[in-house]
């Protein structure tokens, strides 16, 4: 085998190698970055699952004390 085809070969196969290094390191970016908007998305998902017991309870309170007022104005008139 001549050494011209063994050397076009080996360039052959370092510039694909290179090809795919470049490639695989694109894809790995674009992958970190959605990665980065889930995690924020999923924060800001566990945020609103924890405020939202606290505002039900609140909304109890409130409901409860337009109770107690509604019964004052009730026994007012």
């Amino acid at each position: 085998m001549p050494v011209e085809s063994i050397i076009a070969a080996a360039v052959s196969g370092a510039v694909t190698l290179i090809g795919v290094l470049i490639a695989n390191s694109k894809s790995q970016a674009v992958t970190d970055t959605k990665l980065e908007e889930l995690t924020r998305e999923v924060r800001e998902h566990n945020n609103f699952a924890q405020r939202v017991p606290v505002l039900e309870e609140k909304m109890k309170v409130a409901d409860h004390r337009i109770s107690d007022l509604e019964e004052k104005l009730e026994h007012r008139t």
